[in-house]
């Protein structure tokens, strides 16, 4: 049996940017990115905690360290910019492996967007 579970999650970023005039997707930070272990193009769910909004959407890769968590094209009517989201990413795999699977799951501070050492 395969099941879909949890493979990434950045938990609580701010919206930096919403830019309705680009063709679409999510730009996040590749510090990020690399901390969570999720790359460009992947499909990834938004959770926006001041609204309620979930969509899915891929990844395009920001410039490293800048904190730029930027929704673009249809996805950027779905927020505002200084709202809180969660990331999510899924992975599909087989039951047995699923229990032994472990997310990668990363709390970055939510002012910056920078990663907590």
């Amino acid at each position: 049996m395969i099941i879909e579970v949890l493979k990434s999650k950045i938990h609580r970023v701010t919206v930096t940017e919403s830019n309705i005039n680009y063709v679409g997707s999510i730009t996040i930070d590749e510090e990020l990115l690399d901390a969570a272990n999720m790359i460009e193009g992947e499909k990834v769910q938004i959770l926006d905690i001041n609204n309620g909004e979930r969509f899915e959407t891929y990844i395009i890769k920001g410039e490293r360290g800048k904190g730029d968590i930027c929704l673009n094209g249809a996805a950027a009517r779905k927020v505002t910019v200084g709202d809180i989201v969660i990331i999510v990413s899924y992975a599909s795999m087989e039951f047995e492996e699923a229990k032994q699977f472990k997310p990668w799951v990363i709390f970055p501070d939510t002012a910056t967007n920078k990663l907590v050492r």
